[in-house]
C-alpha cells in the first residue's frame, strides 16, 4: 500500500510517500480501512529532524484516522463498523493514519455516531476532539449558558472547532489570534467578536489584570496562557492544550489562591474509553447543527502532505487540512 513515511536514521531523514505493509504489533489489533485523515500539528512536529515527539526513527505518519473496521477479533469492533482511530502512540511510536490501512488496539478505537460521517470525523479529528474535550472541562467546573469565554489560537483546529462548539452550545465565545485578515472568517464559526493577542489582559506589570473571562480555552501555552490566568474571573477555568508558542509557563500563585481559578490539562493521547465515548456522544449530538465543510481549509491526497505540514508549522491555515489517504496521484 501507499503511505506517508518519515524516517530519520544517522543523518539522513526522509519524508515521502512510499510503498509499506501495514503490520499488527499484538494479537488483539483491529484493521482499519481509512477513509480520511487530517493534518495536525503534533503530525508536522512528527515530520521534523530531530524530533522531539517521534518514538522511532521510521513509522507511517498520522496521529489520527476515520473508517471502516476490515478485521477484527474483538467481540466490540466488528467488520463493516465506522470508527475515529487516534491517539496512544498512533503516528508517533507507531504507523499511524496516512495510509489506506491501519492497525490499532481497540483502546484507539471509537464508534461512531450515527450522525457522523467518517469525512465529518476526519474533519473533527484529533483537533475537534481536543477542542469538545476543552468545552466540557469548563462546563463540569459550571460553566454558565451565555457566558463569554475566550479562544486562543482561534484559526487553528482546535481553536476555530472550539469557537463554533462554544456558540452552538449557547456560550459567547471571544476569538483571539494573530490573523486579523480572519476576523470575519470567525464571525461565520460564531464568535461574537475578535481580539487580537495584545487584547486579553490589561493592568501590565500587576500581578492581576481585571477579571474578564467565565472561561477559556488555550491552544497556545506560553505567555498567553499566562496572561488568561491573570485575567480570569472569580472561579473560572481555562483549558489548555496547547504549546504552539511555548511549553514555558510562568506565572505566579494569586490567580489561583485570591481568584480561585483553575488551570485544567486537555489530553487526548491517553484518554480513558469513558472519556471517549462521553466526547463522541457530545460531537454527535451537536452534529446537526455543525456544518463541518465550513472547517475544512483544504482537502489534499498523500503527495500533498509535505507542503501542508510546512504550512501548518508556519501558522498559515485556517481550520482543518483533511487528507484522502487513497488519493495517491503525484
Amino acid at each position: 500500500m501507499k503511505a506517508f513515511v518519515v524516517c530519520e536514521v544517522d543523518d539522513e531523514f526522509l519524508c515521502e510517500v512510499g510503498d509499506t505493509i501495514a503490520t499488527p504489533h499484538d494479537e488483539g489489533d483491529v484493521l482499519v480501512r481509512v477513509d480520511y485523515s487530517s493534518v495536525n500539528f503534533k503530525d508536522a512536529m512528527v515530520a521534523t529532524a530531530p524530533s522531539r515527539v517521534r518514538r522511532v526513527s521510521s513509522l507511517v505518519a498520522g496521529v489520527d484516522a476515520t473508517g471502516t473496521v476490515e478485521a477484527s477479533r474483538d467481540e466490540h469492533f466488528s467488520e463493516g463498523q465506522r470508527v475515529a482511530v487516534h491517539g496512544g502512540s498512533l503516528g508517533v511510536g507507531r504507523d499511524g493514519g496516512f495510509a489506506s490501512h491501519v492497525y490499532a488496539p481497540t483502546r484507539y478505537l471509537s464508534p461512531l455516531p450515527t450522525s457522523l460521517s467518517t469525512y465529518d470525523a476526519a474533519v473533527i479529528g484529533t483537533a475537534g476532539f481536543t477542542a469538545m474535550a476543552s468545552v466540557m472541562a469548563l462546563e463540569d467546573r459550571g460553566l454558565e449558558l451565555g457566558a463569554e469565554v475566550l479562544v486562543t489560537g482561534a484559526t487553528g483546529g482546535v481553536g476555530s472547532q472550539a469557537v463554533t462548539y462554544l456558540a452552538r452550545k449557547g456560550y459567547a465565545p471571544v476569538a483571539s489570534t494573530g490573523s486579523p485578515q480572519s476576523s470575519n472568517w470567525l464571525l461565520e464559526r460564531g464568535a461574537t467578536r475578535v481580539i487580537a493577542r495584545d487584547e486579553i489582559s490589561d493592568r501590565a506589570g500587576q500581578v492581576l489584570a481585571s477579571e474578564r473571562w467565565a472561561g477559556a480555552i488555550d491552544c497556545v501555552g506560553g505567555v498567553t496562557l499566562q496572561e488568561i490566568l491573570r485575567s480570569l474571573r472569580y472561579g473560572a477555568s481555562v483549558a489548555a492544550s496547547g504549546l504552539v508558542a511555548s511549553a514555558e509557563l510562568s506565572t505566579t500563585v494569586y490567580p489561583f489562591i485570591t481568584r480561585a481559578v483553575a488551570l485544567v490539562g486537555i489530553d487526548t493521547v491517553k484518554a480513558s474509553h469513558v472519556t471517549r465515548q462521553r466526547v463522541w456522544q457530545a460531537l454527535g449530538e451537536l452534529a446537526p447543527l455543525v456544518d463541518f465543510t465550513t472547517f475544512v481549509d483544504r482537502v489534499i491526497g498523500l503527495h500533498g502532505l509535505p507542503q501542508a505540514l510546512d504550512d501548518v508549522r508556519a501558522g498559515v491555515i485556517r481550520g482543518r487540512i483533511l487528507v484522502n489517504v487513497n488519493d495517491v496521484t503525484p
